[in-house]
């Protein structure tokens, strides 16, 4: 975009508060990204390789209504690889992808690949989980990957400790990913989008379960002014009030004027208590992963359709949420789930999806009204049910 700088892409102000809620921390936004003006609280469809399983784009756009999707930045790197991407035009227009666009550093994948890296001062050394190749991932080359994927909001190279961690290690892996953060904002600075628009960079709250790492964590990821923050190293493990804790802690210091994304995160109920603490966005594969496991969220509780109790329930999966939903019987879903046919997974993912997006949406109108605390309360009890 001609005549803003490196910086201004990066310190750009894309977030406004609509309203607060007086009763907790929750508010709704207005989130302005090159690709799309999004109206938070939001959740993020997983997208890993640049595709959200078995759901086509314009599912995602006309029945799911998600304005916003996640890509991964260890997964494109590694498959179809930069020079495709770039080639391509970057992913949006490789993918056919219209919607906002978020990647992931490829700090989870740290994380997760642990028997298959090994992380020192410069960045991490891996083995590919598909063909046992080498590769060193730097903050600055998690950048430069960043730009030739080019999404809208890029998230800064962090490390996510493992739940529990000793507190010695928490510490050091929080500096660590301080230290990262300096030389993501500074790669980022002497770089330039590759696709005539500006991308965000975003930096990870770290520090485990420690009270005092993560506020420290918090305000030196305040301190650094980028356009977002987001929470990091939750959901991985802890209970879920200690993750309740943490998010509390960390929405109180990062800025009221950014918008602020938990990472990972979570069931619906986590959705709904985490928004109460002032968290504007979200993404988790559960939607998906446990949709093509036969478990669909509905805001009456939990549904295993594999269940027998369904075999002969002709009602609708869901009667308003979507035309997918509105379309099949559960006893036909679960006929189809027992008899191994892909379009099952896809109905169920589709489902799911739905409902997320549908759940975010009835958030921000509680809080526009005033009213999302009592309906917060009451939804947290209904979601967890298992029917």
């Amino acid at each position: 975009m001609e005549g803003n700088t490196a910086s201004q892409f990066r310190y750009g102000n894309i977030f406004e508060t609509a309203t607060r809620c007086p009763d907790t921390k929750a508010r709704a936004g207005v989130l302005t990204l090159p690709h799309g003006t999004i109206q938070t609280p939001i959740f993020m469809p997983v997208g890993t390789v640049g595709s959200v399983k078995a759901v086509t784009h314009a599912l995602l756009t006309n029945e799911i209504g998600a304005p916003l999707i996640l890509g991964n930045t260890y997964h494109l790197y590694l498959r179809p690889g930069t020079d495709v991407i770039t080639q391509g035009g970057g992913l949006h227009k490789f993918s056919s992808w219209n919607g906002a666009l978020l990647t992931d550093s490829g700090g989870y994948q740290v994380f997760s690949l642990a028997e298959k890296r090994k992380i020192k001062e410069e960045g991490v050394m891996f083995q590919s989980h598909i063909d046992g190749s080498r590769h060193l991932f730097t903050p600055e080359k998690v950048i430069d990957i960043q730009r030739a994927i080019g999404a809208d909001i890029i998230m800064a190279f962090d490390e996510c400790p493992p739940y529990p961690s000793e507190y010695s290690y928490a510490l050091k892996s929080m500096e660590l990913t301080h230290r990262w953060l300096d030389r993501c904002r500074q790669q980022l600075d002497n770089t330039a989008p590759l696709y005539g628009y500006p991308q965000y960079l975003f930096p990870i709250v770290q520090g485990s379960t420690y009270k005092d790492l993560r506020q420290r964590s918090a305000e030196y990821i305040a301190n650094a002014q980028c356009s977002g923050n987001a929470i990091g190293g939750l959901s991985v493990g802890e209970p879920e009030q200690d993750m309740y804790e943490m998010c509390s802690l960390c929405t109180d210091i990062l800025p009221q004027n950014k918008p602020r994304y938990l990472m990972g995160v979570g069931t619906p109920w986590n959705i709904l208590e985490c928004i109460a603490l002032g968290v504007d966005m979200f993404d988790c594969v559960m939607p998906t992963r446990n949709g093509r496991n036969g478990m669909l969220f509905t805001e009456n509780g939990i549904i295993n359709i594999k269940n027998k109790k369904w075999a002969t329930d002709y009602s609708p999966i869901d009667e308003e949420l979507c035309p997918t939903s509105r379309q099949y019987s559960k006893a036909y879903l679960r006929h189809l789930f027992i008899a191994g046919e892909i379009l099952a997974m896809q109905i169920a993912s589709i489902h799911n999806l739905a409902f997320y997006l549908y759940l975010v949406k009835q958030a921000r109108k509680h809080i526009m009204e005033n009213t999302f605390f009592a309906w917060k309360q009451k939804m947290v009890n209904q979601l967890k049910q298992r029917l």
